[in-house]
Parts: structure tokens; C-alpha cells; sequence
């Protein structure tokens, strides 16, 4: 059987299982692994996180070696000079006068090529662009069109919430997020308020959906008539987690009745318990 350690490429990188290929490391080295740009590198993350981790689609590859002082001085030779490759790729982009977004620029790990990627709000002819970079750099050049939340993956950041942005910490896919999703919750239908950095509505709405979808079931709408214990009304507001609705009733009194079963029961106030 062979044995695999949960390896996060690079910073914002998935979690992938890589064949231990009997070298002996543990979490948080930075390894040296096969990867399909050739050589590249990770950090070993603990078992617990390598559960979670992403199968491989074909043979599992290897880790190569622990990462050396030269190798990791390589890394950061790398991160400092792509820094210069993207200015000079955003003045090139500027002087061709293309309509994209360049995002971040990376050195694979033996410099033999050099990844862009931008967002466009179409498609682009970067055909030239790849020329003049290959002729500048003297490396393989590959650009690679991203999502806007991609981009915020990439950088990073803290949510309203005050923690560390999902898609940065531990979201693998992008899952559809919905307007509807929004309603089911009943968070208020303000941009500003139901979306991320990104500018699209928060992966954190998807969360909790499916179960407000069910304890909505048998829980009647705002503005549907139903019969309570104090005689019929119209339902002014629906609490789902509560499974609580509260009624205005024909005598304009505003009555909570909660749902026992399948009949409303009435919550009586503080004075009358």
C-alpha cells in the first residue's frame, strides 16, 4: 500500500496526497514534490487535514525531498522576483491596450515557467502579450483567466464576521450561492450586507440553507391566514429555527403560536406564566 502525506502547494494552494516515497518528514516542512508544472513545493499538513484532502485524478505523485536551505532560499528568490515580472507585465498589458486585470504572477520552482492570471470581464487575444513575455523573460509563459473570487482567494482577508475569509482558510470549490438562499434565511436583501469581498453574495449563505429549507416545511408563509388557539389570523413574521410564527388576529391583536406537531400551540407572555 502506498503511504501519502496531505501536502498544501505553495500559500493558497489545495491540499493534495503525494506519495511519502520513503522520506521521513512531518507537518509543516516545506518539501520539495512532482507536480504537473514540473517541481514545485508545499507544506506537509497535519493528518487531520490530509483526510480532507484532494484525491489525485491519475498515479499519485511523489514527494521528491525535504526542502533544503537552497531550495528555500530559491522560493523566496522567486516570490521577491515576481514582483519585477509583474510590473513589466502590467506595462506590457497597458501598451497593447488589453482589457484585463493582472492578479498575481508566480515562478514555478525551477524558474523554467512563469504563470499570470488576470481577470477579464471577456475573452482576450493575449497571444502577442505571451510573445513579448517569453522574449523578456526567456521562460515558458502561461496566463490563466480567473473568477473575481478567486482573486479574494488568492489575497486573502477577514469577512464581516471577523474571521479569516472561508475561501482562504478551508473551502476547496466554489459552491453556487443563490439570491433565493438569502430569502430562505430571511437576511435582508441589501447588497451590502449579503456580500463578500469579492462583490458576490457570501459562500456562508449555502451553510445553514438546507436546514432552514426543512424546518420550513410545514411552516406557513407571511401573509398566509391560518387557525391558532385564539382564533384565525395572518401570519406578520415566520421565525424557522424557533419554528415560531407570529399572527395578527382579526381583532388587530398580534399573538406568538408555535408548532407543536401539526398544530399551532400559543406562547403565552411573561405575565401569564
Amino acid at each position: 500500500m502506498v503511504k501519502t502525506a496531505g501536502i498544501k502547494l505553495r500559500d493558497q494552494g489545495k491540499v493534495v496526497l503525494f506519495n511519502l516515497h520513503n522520506i521521513n518528514c512531518k507537518a509543516q516542512d516545506v518539501v520539495i514534490v512532482e507536480s504537473e508544472r514540473g517541481l514545485d513545493y508545499g507544506v506537509v499538513v497535519p493528518d487531520h487535514e490530509a483526510a480532507g484532502a484532494e484525491a489525485p485524478t491519475g498515479a499519485v505523485k511523489r514527494i521528491v525531498r525535504v526542502a533544503t536551505k537552497q531550495d528555500l532560499d530559491q522560493i523566496e528568490r522567486n516570490k521577491q522576483e515576481t514582483k519585477t515580472i509583474f510590473e513589466t507585465a502590467q506595462k506590457k498589458i497597458q501598451e497593447r491596450n488589453l482589457t484585463m486585470k493582472l492578479v498575481e504572477a508566480e515562478y514555478s520552482f525551477d524558474r523554467s515557467k512563469i504563470i499570470f492570471y488576470f481577470t477579464s470581464e471577456g475573452r482576450v487575444d493575449f497571444r502577442e502579450l505571451v510573445r513579448d513575455l517569453a522574449h523578456l523573460f526567456k521562460a515558458r509563459i502561461e496566463l490563466k483567466q480567473i473568477g473575481v473570487r478567486d482573486e479574494v482567494k488568492m489575497f486573502g482577508g477577514f469577512g464581516c464576521c471577523g474571521r479569516k475569509l472561508c475561501c482562504a482558510a478551508f473551502l476547496k470549490d466554489f459552491e453556487p450561492v443563490t439570491i433565493r438562499m438569502a430569502k430562505q434565511q430571511n437576511m435582508p436583501l441589501n447588497p451590502e450586507k449579503i456580500s463578500g469581498l469579492c462583490g458576490r453574495l457570501m459562500c456562508c449563505l449555502g451553510y445553514e440553507y438546507q436546514t432552514y429549507k426543512e424546518f420550513s416545511k410545514n411552516l406557513p408563509k407571511e401573509g398566509q391566514y391560518i387557525d391558532t388557539p385564539e382564533g384565525k389570523g395572518r401570519v406578520v413574521s415566520v421565525h424557522t429555527l424557533k419554528q415560531m410564527v407570529v399572527v395578527e388576529l382579526e381583532d388587530e391583536r398580534m399573538v406568538e403560536v408555535c408548532l407543536k406537531g401539526k398544530n399551532f400551540v400559543r406562547i403565552p407572555h411573561e405575565k401569564e406564566k
